[in-house]
Formats: C-alpha cells, structure tokens, sequence
C-alpha cells in the first residue's frame, strides 16, 4: 500500500525526540504494520535523518547520528540551536565540548 509524503513524515516525526513513540506502538495507533515502519526508519536514517531507536539514550547514538546533529545545528544561533533541541528532546548543557551529544 502506498502512503502520502505528508502521512509518512508526520509519522517518522513522531519516531524523532522528543515524542520517540516505539514502532509497535505507531502501528497500532496508525494501522500501519510494523515492518513497513521499520522499513520508513531504515530509509530515514539513510538520508541521514536522526531516528534513533526508543530503547537507545543519546549517549548510546552511533557516530553518525551525533554528526548529522552537529551538521544540522553548526549554523544555528543560541535561540535557533535551543528551539531545535527542545523539539527533539535533546539537552546541550549536557554535551561534551566541542559540540558533540554526550
């Protein structure tokens, strides 16, 4: 079954911090199955989107997730970089030095 963009994002920004709703549980809520949204995750994290999975804290995260967030947030002033981070449930006072998440 085929799924509008606009469904499949909105449900991968519920896998995202700082909702991080497990998959089981979005397939339940959505009538989605299970494997379709792992199969979504395993594409998003392809294009280098930051979905870890629900049992994994931040200080677990590969390296290639801390990079794609100190990639996306290098730009950012201290407002842009604070709302970016209480969208996603992350917390930069708790970084180590040098940008990267704890």
């Amino acid at each position: 079954m085929r799924y509008p963009a606009e469904r499949k994002e909105a449900i991968l920004k519920k896998m995202a911090p700082p909702m991080s709703l497990t998959i089981p549980k979005l397939a339940e809520q959505e009538g989605i199955t299970a494997s379709t949204l792992y199969n979504w995750r395993k594409q998003a994290r392809a294009r280098g989107q930051v979905l870890p999975s629900h049992s994994t804290k931040s200080d677990q995260w590969t390296g290639q997730e801390k990079f794609q967030i100190v990639l996306e947030t290098a730009p950012m002033n201290e407002a842009e970089l604070s709302a970016y981070c209480l969208e996603r449930g992350l917390y930069p006072s708790r970084w180590r030095p040098g940008g990267m998440p704890a």
